[in-house]
């Protein structure tokens, strides 16, 4: 808990009155020295009076919170619970089979992982495993990736690989990269439905690859995936090597504290229990119901304030530590797909939503914070910085590196408070596997608040699935305009668009620039820049 005492009335936030700021810090921190963790608001533009009118707000949303986690079902589109607290506190849990199957499942990917970077299982013929193919999208792509950038060390387990994306020069990059190393390459492909296109389309080229190569896939394979999904069934079938559960109740944004970020974490001998740990402290941080005294709801209060309760600002991640910089990225998908919807709760059109960028500081001092200061006044920054320092890495000739971040940290931040522009800051202790996952379940905790203060449902993602369903119906028409192109006469755009029963022949000129690009076999005549003017056939 804060060990600070709060006045009643805030000073208002004036960056040219020293006395006026550090008022304000004093009542705007929160610190809890068993998480070794700070909190600084003070630089954001809340009031006395924002925090008294957010009251029934507040209230409201730890009454939600508190629903959330004892089981209510939060995904109406797909009527499911969301149950990713329950992962790091299986006491939580609604019932005793799943706090079984939570328990069970940490203790097989511990062994797992043990025995995977202790020579115990190995690929065929006897090898030890020597690397790791990662195949997962979104929030199975960004956790583990994040897990790994933050948590892996030197010479430390497995290095990763990753299809995070079907980009094929990608893929290719990284199968040429394996080379002959794909005999001993641990594949691990992650989907919860099974049917994703994205990590269907990577298994594919990872094991026709392996296969071609002389791997054998089962025995090499370890599948993500929720229970009698379609992979589930597969790798069931064909006896991979492992198949650890995705429950149904874990969306894949808050997926990391599941086997999505565990089995990273276990296969890089990272702490994964620590990493729980902080979790679950920083959960009970933040159920206390209390706008000053919660950190993750100082943070969606002090979010909700600064975009007028309408996301008119975005969030700048700045995390001053090399190993923190794909968490902006995290969070863009962690606060951007739970926070940006068309629709409230009551159907009303409210184009919510909460943009994220960043990279690291002090890197993005010389890339954009010149703007931050001195252009348009739209963003609000998230410092984030840790006070412990390696050993080997002191001062030489009176210079210190981690004073000089500190140092460009705080300059920073006082330059963008003296030209009147918001931020928070963040202060951890130390960085490691704890505080790694005191800092998600934070996030997380605000994301959850700040949805019910703007009444929008935080855990379903209408917008992705439009997404998946336009790009289907597009790879439909792809198959139709093929099997029209067979009977090798040419053809024009409008005289295509007019076979398949189409509003426009613009998705035709797109799905054939593509094909005659490729080596597909297709060829144009005419001027690619005057559409109406091409041809198209395939001999």
């Amino acid at each position: 808990m804060s060990t600070l005492s709060r006045s009643t009335a805030l000073p208002p936030l004036n960056g040219s009155d020293p006395a006026s700021l550090w008022r304000r810090f004093q009542d705007l921190l929160w610190y809890d020295p068993a998480l070794g963790l700070w909190l600084d608001a003070s630089r954001m533009a809340l009031s006395a009076a924002d925090l008294e009118t957010l009251e029934p707000r507040a209230a409201a949303a730890f009454q939600a919170m508190a629903e959330l986690e004892a089981g209510a079902v939060a995904n109406l589109d797909e009527h499911r619970q969301v149950g990713h607290y329950w992962l790091r506190d299986p006491d939580r849990a609604p019932n005793p089979e799943t706090r079984e199957l939570i328990r069970g499942e940490i203790e097989r990917l511990d062994t797992f992982g043990r025995e995977v970077r202790g020579g115990v299982l190995t690929a065929p013929g006897g090898a030890p495993f020597t690397d790791v193919l990662w195949i997962g999208i979104g929030g199975s792509g960004l956790g583990p990736l994040l897990i790994i950038r933050a948590l892996q060390r030197h010479g430390e387990g497995l290095p990763f690989h990753f299809f995070d994306n079907v980009d094929p020069q990608g893929m290719s990059a990284t199968l040429a990269a394996l080379g002959s190393r794909l005999l001993t390459t641990l594949v691990i492909v992650v989907s919860k439905s099974g049917g994703t296109p994205e990590p269907r389309l990577g298994m594919e080229q990872a094991r026709a690859r392996l296969e071609a190569t002389g791997g054998d896939w089962a025995r090499q394979a370890v599948a993500v995936t929720m229970a009698g999904s379609h992979l589930d069934q597969q790798a069931s079938q064909e006896g991979w090597l492992a198949r650890f559960d995705m429950p149904d109740w874990v969306g894949g944004r808050t997926s990391i504290t599941s086997a999505v970020g565990l089995l990273p974490a276990v296969l890089v001998g990272a702490d994964m229990r620590g990493f729980l740990e902080g979790a679950a402290a920083m959960d009970a941080r933040t159920r206390v119901a209390s706008l000053r005294d919660n950190p993750a709801a100082l943070l969606a209060a002090s979010w909700y304030v600064a975009g007028d309760g309408k996301g008119r600002r975005d969030m700048v991640v700045l995390p001053y530590r090399d190993r923190l910089e794909v968490f902006s990225r995290y969070l863009q998908q962690l606060v951007m797909e739970s926070l940006g919807k068309r629709l409230d709760r009551e159907g009303q059109v409210v184009h919510q939503g909460l943009a994220v960028y960043g990279n690291k500081g002090s890197t993005d001092q010389h890339a954009y914070v010149q703007q931050l200061r001195d252009g348009l006044d739209n963003f609000f920054v998230v410092f984030i910085e840790a006070l412990d320092e390696p050993a080997d890495i002191t001062s030489v000739d009176g210079e210190d590196p981690a004073d000089f971040l500190a140092g460009f940290l705080q300059g920073t931040r006082s330059a963008l408070c003296e030209g009147g522009r918001q931020s928070l800051t963040i202060t951890l202790q130390r960085f490691d596997a704890r505080s790694l996952g005191a800092l998600i379940a934070l996030f997380e905790r605000a994301v959850g608040l700040y949805g019910e203060f703007i009444n929008v449902n935080a855990y379903h993602q209408p917008g992705v699935e439009a997404g998946k369903t336009a790009a289907a119906q597009i790879l439909t028409v792809q198959q139709r305009l093929e099997a029209t192109l067979a009977d090798g006469a040419s053809h024009d755009l409008e005289s295509l668009r007019t076979t398949l029963g189409l509003e426009s022949p613009e998705s035709l000129f797109w799905i054939l620039r593509h094909l005659c690009f490729n080596g597909r076999g297709y060829s144009a005549s005419g001027d690619w820049g005057q559409p109406d003017s091409l041809r198209f056939q395939r001999p």
